[in-house]
């Protein structure tokens, strides 16, 4: 991952609307009918039934898909106490995760108070709203006894999930660990270290998983917890061990398995070395862990080690967990998270992990072969079938336990019902960045002296998917690398097409591009003028071998960028059709435009060929296009050049790629809502299928409506790729954000990979 400056999170939080989540409507609202159907005087009825019946608030209202994560900031992340509403930040990211893994909507609530009572009386008097309330960053230990309060007192799930979250996952890895290490979990030796909420937690769950607790010593910042100890909380006195031993140093000896939930360099590499043979550490404190990952492979080969870092194997990370722990109990109802549960998430974590992984996890993370072994413990948070295993296993314990109020009966349906909410194909840009990172390719970016661009530049090297080339002039492009500290580019290589010393470069490419355009009234001199621009530069860098991909346009407008391209890319006879394509990424999944942005007014076979590019490209990322020609006519029903155009062009789409999921022409309406289409028009040819790309008669149209999608629709627009040309070069908006220019990056990249390349979805 690359470096996170503090500008970057500043503008991050605060750009476009302030925060990460917002509200929205989920019913139509757009008449007064509809109004007075919402509010006054239709909102009565719900009301009242709900009044006889109080379990009716799951069915009229939102309550059963609404968790509230609440915080009053006295220990956040690990930054101490910053008060309650310096955590809102943290906890509007938690509701952001809750609803991208598990479609779970959030109200982020900062509670404003120390005091214990005050704090469950709130919580108290709010959770008629809620499904299920997921507390957050309390410290210690106050967090244990509003908890232990709050669970014994409401009627919805509760869970701290500083607690159990980290005790789920890491149990999880703990029980594969001891599988791999052909030890029995009741036989091991545990030291923990640290004694605060996540600790306890962890260490509870161990020994409910089959740990004995005279083989766990705890020990915190003044040494083991036993009892000569006269200092210990109440908390901790579950904790105290029979034996004679004061400090971590003589608890590690002979230990199989390590806890470390405290601070940096809390052990040292000859603590390590005093452990048992296939020693298991999981030093899971943050930023930095209990010893390094490093000392750690260094001291003892046969080790077994997770961190809570990403850059290391086995990430003990949260989100494994709580979206879809949360996400079961909703759905059967539950009363509360109870052991069961909780055990069940553990086992259906675990069990996950000696599953075969899926392309899109490998490529996510560099490798193809990660399989069940001593650096694969546990899933990879990318790893989408976490939702189908965790969430039914949660729900099944719920069930068995006897805590669900909604029992589920149809375990497969329920299953479908989980890979729609998430909306699996609105992974799409992720996916396109882990395919991008599995063979890295030279970049050239043609206008490196905007500061957009270098930053993307930036990301794309330290992402893992570009070695970046640098076109402009190098004494402004090194200060402002120097004046942003962008230090990965410092090694970058920075080409100025105008100066001398590039001067043999650009006569050797001038006369490349002259021979093969003479014909065409290109002079020598004019060829030589030309290759002194940066988008011919970096084309004939592309053409020639000496870079695998090429991004402009951020500082061109669009027509002026493609020419130079066309040019170039034409000397080798590879140029036949062209055509732009936008992705529109949306709730609802992602949406295919074109021509969005290369062809005015096309042809019959300008359409045809503008639809077999946008196939093509479409199922290079393991999508199967469905695509609908729009016009103002349907099927016929009005006459003129747009429509005529349109409906021969399908007509011969059918006759020669009869494998092809389109038809046409037909207004948007009836291509977006297949209900509609099948109940006026039986007789087309996508019948049920969701369409997911449109085909425009004309650039106009096609322009106009991937603009009312961002700025009305709300849509992301990822592109315009370039279709048709086959060198992977692409032109990114005018003044692009370094978001697009580093997705727009990712997509050359994978086309540089290879054109046969998928991008496994």
């Amino acid at each position: 991952m690359s470096k996170i400056k503090k500008e970057d999170t500043l503008k991050y939080h605060s750009e476009n609307r302030p925060g990460k989540i917002e509200v929205v409507p989920t019913t139509p609202h757009s008449t007064q009918r509809d109004l007075a159907l919402a509010y006054s005087p239709g909102v009565a009825d719900p009301c009242l039934e709900i009044e006889k019946k109080q379990s009716d608030a799951y069915k009229y209202t939102a309550k059963g898909n609404l968790v509230a994560v609440i915080s009053n900031g006295t220990a956040v992340l690990g930054l101490g106490n910053l008060g309650a509403l310096a955590s809102k930040p943290v906890m509007e990211g938690k509701g952001l995760l809750f609803k991208i893994f598990a479609d779970i909507d959030v109200f982020d609530i900062e509670a404003d108070t120390e005091d214990i009572d005050k704090f469950v009386e709130t919580v108290k008097i709010i959770s008629p709203t809620f499904g299920g309330i997921n507390l957050e960053d309390i410290k210690a230990p106050e967090c244990f006894e509003i908890e232990k309060r709050l669970k014994a007192e409401l009627d919805i799930p509760v869970m701290h999930d500083d607690q159990h979250g980290t005790a789920i996952i890491s149990s999880a890895g703990l029980v594969n660990a001891v599988e791999l290490t052909g030890k029995k979990i009741e036989d091991i030796k545990v030291v923990v270290s640290g004694a605060g909420a996540s600790a306890m937690a962890c260490t509870k769950l161990i020994i409910s998983l089959g740990v004995k607790s005279e083989n766990v010593i705890m020990c915190d910042s003044k040494g083991v917890i036993n009892k000569k100890r006269d200092n210990i909380n109440i908390y901790k006195k579950e904790f105290i061990t029979d034996r004679a031993i004061d400090t971590i140093g003589e608890a590690m000896q002979d230990a199989d398995v390590f806890l470390g939930l405290s601070a940096k360099d809390v052990i040292s590499k000859s603590m390590v070395k005093s452990m048992a043979d296939n020693p298991i550490i999981f030093a899971m404190a943050n930023p930095d862990p209990e010893i390094s990952y490093e000392d750690v492979m260094a001291t003892r080969k046969d080790a077994i080690m997770a961190t809570g870092r990403s850059d290391y194997p086995n990430q003990i990370n949260n989100v494994l967990g709580f979206p879809f722990i949360f996400r079961g109990a909703l759905d059967v109802k539950a009363t509360q998270i109870n052991e069961e549960m909780k055990i069940a998430a553990v086992y259906a974590i675990a069990e996950l992990a000696k599953e075969d992984v899926p392309e899109e996890v490998n490529s996510a993370y560099k490798t193809r072969h990660l399989n069940f072994g001593k650096n694969y413990i546990i899933p990879k948070p990318l790893d989408h079938r976490l939702i189908t295993k965790v969430a039914p296993a949660v729900a099944k314990a719920a069930i068995k336990s006897g805590v669900a109020l909604s029992p589920i009966y149809d375990w497969k349906a329920y299953e479908e019902q989980l890979l729609e909410r998430i909306g699996h194909s609105n992974k799409l840009i992720r996916r396109i960045h882990a395919q991008a990172k599995l063979n890295q390719q030279k970049v050239v970016f043609g206008d490196a002296e905007n500061y957009n661009v270098l930053r993307a530049a930036q990301i794309t090297v330290n992402e893992g998917f570009a070695q970046a080339i640098l076109l402009g002039n190098e004494t402004k492009i090194n200060s402002m690398i120097n004046k942003y500290e962008l230090d990965e580019l410092k090694e970058a290589d920075i080409i100025d097409p105008k100066s001398q010393k590039e001067l043999r470069r650009v006569q050797r490419n001038s006369e490349y591009l002259y021979r093969h355009r003479k014909r065409k009234g290109l002079t020598l001199n004019e060829a030589l003028e030309k290759m002194s621009n940066k988008n011919y530069f970096g084309a004939m860098m592309v053409e020639n071998g000496e870079a695998d991909a090429f991004i402009t346009g951020y500082s061109t407008k669009y027509a002026r960028a493609l020419k130079p391209i066309i040019e170039v890319v034409s000397c080798s006879e590879n140029l036949k059709s062209l055509a732009g394509m936008y992705i529109m990424i949306t709730k609802y999944g992602p949406y295919f435009f074109a021509d969005t942005t290369v062809n005015r007014e096309p042809d019959v076979q300008t359409l045809i060929n503008t639809t077999l590019l946008a196939a093509k490209t479409i199922k290079r990322m393991s999508i199967e296009p469905r695509i609908a020609f729009v016009s103002f006519s349907n099927f016929g029903s009005s006459r003129g050049k747009c429509p005529d155009l349109v409906r021969k062009a399908v007509e011969i789409i059918h006759k020669e790629q009869p494998d092809l999921i389109v038809d046409g022409e037909m207004q948007a309406n009836f291509a977006l809502n297949s209900k509609l289409r099948n109940k006026k028009f039986p007789f087309n040819k996508l019948k049920k299928s969701r369409v997911n790309t449109l085909i425009f008669p004309n650039l106009s149209s096609g322009n106009i409506a991937y603009k009312m999608m961002q700025e009305i629709g709300n849509a992301e627009a990822l592109g315009p790729i370039l279709m048709g040309i086959n060198r992977p070069m692409n032109i990114v908006q005018l003044e692009a954000s370094v978001r697009e220019i580093v997705n727009m990056t990712a997509i050359t990249v994978v086309e540089a990979q290879n054109p046969m390349t998928r991008i496994n979805y």
